[in-house]
């Protein structure tokens, strides 16, 4: 269930401009999912990171990366 939970966040975020951009701003992956807990979605880590990579990387960069130099990764390369 909680991976499902993540799945609806990122959902919810690609139909929420404010949410979104308050993601861009963040930089590490606790501040992510407390986030994501203060709107209801209930996921670990390790489930954010399986649903990173079920995404394009057009759809990771439209909510987790700025886009801006110097990028900022909410899953360090």
């Amino acid at each position: 269930m909680t991976q499902e939970h993540a799945a609806r966040f990122f959902k919810a975020v690609r139909e929420d401009a404010a949410l979104k951009d308050r993601l861009k701003a963040t930089t590490d992956p606790d501040s992510f999912l407390k986030i994501a807990e203060q709107r209801g979605y209930h996921f670990t880590l390790d489930e954010l990171e399986k649903q990173i990579t079920e995404m394009s990387h057009e759809e990771v960069a439209s909510v987790i990366n700025p886009g801006v130099a110097p990028r900022r990764h909410i899953m360090p390369r």
